[in-house]
């Protein structure tokens, strides 16, 4: 999916009746231009107009870098540098 963000957003909800916490997650699809998030990297999403048939977000920023990203842009920098 170019260009496409899936975003899975983990929630813990109580249980009305037991009161026990219960772990939910979705998944959202977000619209990425640029192409600029990787596996693991952790994003501020927001709501916007219908992209696609699924994509009804847009990612805002990345707040982090997952650790195999920032592995493959410490070696990029060092190739370059040589």
């Amino acid at each position: 999916m170019d260009k496409t963000a899936v975003v899975l957003v983990n929630r813990l909800k109580k249980h009305p009746t037991y009161k026990k916490y219960i772990r939910s997650r979705k998944k959202y699809m977000a619209h990425d231009p640029q192409n600029r998030c990787s596996t693991g990297d952790k994003v501020r999403i927001i709501e916007s107009r219908p992209i696609s048939k699924q994509k009804r977000w847009q990612v805002l920023e990345i707040l982090e870098r997952s650790e195999m990203h920032r592995a493959q842009e410490e070696r990029q920098d060092s190739e370059q540098a040589t």
